[in-house]
């Protein structure tokens, strides 16, 4: 394999989408040495196959807002690949949402999921849908329009959907009922983040944050650090940084500042409970608005607009927003204030740039598909639940999810570590994830 002859041939029909494409470089530059001493891959073409998603679904969802007026949106799905199982992976509601983004997520998903141990395949969803301003009644409206085209295609065996970027439980909620009623099926799989009276799993709203938390802690602990004592700063307020903030406060870490789209939260004296139960408040208000913390902690929390979390000096940099959220001249600002680690909780949160200029430094970092890969496993530890028709304690999943994130570092660890002794996690998440799938691929044969 030649990345650059993959690339060009991928340039050439994707030109324009370019978060996939980054997303597909960056994988194979990690894994093409791996992958040139498997000349049965070759043979089979894997990587040219695995690139490319089994199918793409694309359909108007439209619905009425509460002005009895008809609005019309784009949903898609996207199911990337099942050779190891249903495909699984979030919906995105954000103006933002193209099939770039969505192929990006869908094929970042695919090795996460490897990654975890469990049985699930990669697939990812949304819409262009903006939450931002609407109310609780268009929400469900929309949520219930866009059920009304994607039900046919999802499934507990075939593929299941979890939430993501503007899709929390509530949202969940709607899609799940109106799957329900379209389906004539109860109590199944086929959604994960429902509420814990209808069939959610205990613990899954703070997994993707609390797994984060524990593959950071994993990686210090490697390097012969302790997150205790060290001082937090991440990006967003939504249900992942909020499980990222409940966790590394609950590790002894002190959280200094919290971004949104309209600036940077900065708490000096580290984030209360009371904060971090406000930041459910704002997410759920729909404003989008990290100043919303500052007015109702004047004195604790300081608002500037306009600027990043990466602004605030910290030691430890955490990224649980959007995709290239943090880009070279931010990794420049952070290691000029001494940051000496960044994890990246959201998909993808960081620049090419940004990972360069980090791995240059010599300072601690790791990928996304590795730090994140708790939610999706609790996902997975749902699915489990509902087949079952068993509920776990919150101590079982706690400990299921430290074993999982556990394995995940090990992976990492085994196919990543250098000559050097240092661990690339970059690498080693990339190579650990490939070689499962590709794997699993070869042995079924050309499908």
């Amino acid at each position: 394999m030649k990345v650059s002859e993959i690339m060009a041939n991928l340039e050439r029909k994707y030109g324009h989408e370019k978060e996939y494409l980054q997303a597909v470089r960056e994988v194979l530059e990690s894994i093409e040495e791996v992958y040139n001493q498997h000349p049965e891959f070759e043979k089979a073409k894997i990587v040219e196959r695995i690139v490319e998603p089994d199918r793409i679904f694309t359909f108007r969802v439209s619905w009425v807002d509460d002005k009895g007026e008809v609005q019309t949106n784009l949903g898609y799905r996207v199911q990337f690949n099942s050779a190891i199982g249903p495909y699984k992976g979030g919906l995105r509601f954000h103006k933002a949402v193209t099939p770039s983004m969505l192929k990006f997520l869908g094929f970042e998903q695919t090795f996460k999921n490897a990654l975890t141990t469990l049985p699930m395949g990669g697939g990812k969803g949304g819409s262009d849908f903006d939450p931002v301003g609407k109310s609780d009644a268009e929400i469900m409206r929309f949520c219930q329009a866009f059920m009304l085209e994607l039900w046919n295609c999802i499934g507990p065996d075939q593929d299941v959907p979890a939430g993501d970027v503007g899709v929390g439980g509530r949202e969940i909620g709607f899609l799940y009922g109106m799957y329900t009623k379209l389906a004539r099926r109860y109590n199944v799989g086929v959604l994960t983040g429902k509420g814990a009276t209808w069939g959610g799993s205990i613990l899954r709203p703070e997994a993707t944050g609390y797994g984060a938390l524990y593959f950071t802690q994993h990686v210090l602990h490697k390097a012969g650090k302790d997150i205790k004592g060290c001082t937090v700063a991440l990006s967003g307020f939504g249900n992942v940084a909020w499980g990222a903030a409940l966790k590394a406060t609950e590790l002894g870490a002190k959280v200094i500042a919290i971004s949104g789209p309209d600036g940077v939260c900065e708490i000096p004296g580290g984030i209360t409970k009371e904060m971090i139960d406000y930041m459910l408040v704002m997410r759920a208000s729909n404003r989008n608005k990290v100043e919303d913390m500052a007015t109702q902690f004047p004195g604790a929390a300081k608002f500037t607009a306009g600027k990043k979390a990466w602004s605030v000096k910290c030691d430890i940099a955490l990224p649980c927003a959007f995709q290239n959220e943090l880009n070279g001249d931010d990794a420049k600002e952070l290691l000029a204030n001494g940051t000496w680690c960044c994890c990246e909780v959201s998909n993808m949160g960081c620049t090419p740039e940004a990972i360069k200029t980090f791995q240059d430094a010599g300072i601690l970092f790791a990928p996304g598909k590795a730090v994140n890969a708790g939610g999706v496993a609790t996902s997975g530890l749902e699915m489990t639940q509902n087949a079952i028709h068993l509920g776990w304690s919150g101590a079982e999943v706690d400990e299921k999810l430290h074993y999982i994130m556990e394995s995940i570092h090990s992976a990492c660890v085994k196919y990543g570590t250098q000559p050097d002794g240092h661990v690339d996690y970059v690498k080693g998440a990339n190579i650990a994830g490939f070689m499962k799938v590709a794997q699993a691929m070869l042995e079924q044969g050309t499908i």
